[in-house]
């Protein structure tokens, strides 16, 4: 394998030996799995292919869909680098992960933000319909609520995904992680930028709130059920309704001693 080859080609070789890995374990699967493993695929055309899997419906074919899907791929070439890094966070970050597989066939929250990612370039392209039909069927097919405008990073885990809102203004940029029942949400009162801006490394705890055009600072902790109306400080943890300081941190991952105190950021 070519260290320096392009991250979703290294991850594509390893999927392909997983997924033939699950079709010797498990004959029952091997009618979904075998047009994954077609010489000519690769992990741009897996992808479409297992999005559409999961989204075709009466009114719109498998077929159909792999097409939409490919177009939009082919729109954003950043698309597949961004969903390998995701397969890499999820790997690392989910003890529930068995393998990299495990994830791109199975996680509802990995397929939802890969649709938000193909929706955001038909979004930007000006087929606004479209960008809002695949969001709406991916929220009706996956749990998360993403609006096609939201800007992405990679590198991301939804974890379960369920109940996920992520606002058309908000940002979530790389190696975040949002657990189930998150709201990234506007207050109603506000036009234009309303929505939150989450800096990279931040963990949103489960059942969170995070109202309003405010920013979340660099490796923050956002605990589960807390509502969040202020900015937060980069490496900081807030719990509570309102959500408050209670920790800081050294640095990104390393928590310090508990402190009420105002983060020296």
């Amino acid at each position: 394998m070519t260290t320096n080859a392009p991250i979703y080609d290294r991850l594509w070789r390893v999927l392909r030996l997983e997924v033939h890995a699950i079709a010797d374990r498990e004959p029952a699967l091997v009618g979904v799995l075998i047009p994954l493993l077609a010489p000519q695929m690769h992990l741009r055309d897996a992808l479409a292919l297992v999005l559409a899997q999961r989204l075709a419906g009466p009114d719109m074919g498998q077929e159909h869909l792999v097409e939409i899907l490919k177009e939009g791929l082919q729109a954003k070439l950043s698309i597949p680098d961004a969903a390998a890094q995701d397969l890499v966070a999820i790997q690392t970050n989910d003890p529930a992960s068995r393998t990299h597989a495990h994830a791109f066939l199975n996680y509802k929250g990995f397929h939802a933000v890969q649709v938000a990612r193909i929706a955001r370039a038909f979004w930007y392209a000006g087929r606004f319909d479209l960008a809002v039909w695949l969001s709406n069927r991916a929220s009706m097919a996956f749990g998360p609520d993403i609006h096609p405008a939201a800007q992405l990073g990679s590198g991301l885990m939804l974890d379960h995904g369920s109940g996920i809102v992520i606002g058309e203004t908000a940002v979530v940029e790389d190696d975040v992680t949002i657990l189930q029942n998150v709201t990234l949400g506007g207050t109603g009162k506000e036009r234009g930028a309303r929505h939150p801006k989450v800096r990279r490394g931040v963990l949103i705890g489960a059942g969170a709130n995070i109202i309003g055009n405010i920013e979340l600072g660099a490796f923050s902790k956002i605990g589960a059920g807390s509502v969040v109306l202020e900015n937060v400080p980069a490496n900081c943890t807030v719990v509570g309704i309102p959500a408050k300081i209670v920790r800081t941190h050294r640095a990104a991952g390393l928590p310090s001693e508990d402190t009420h105190a105002t983060c020296a950021c």
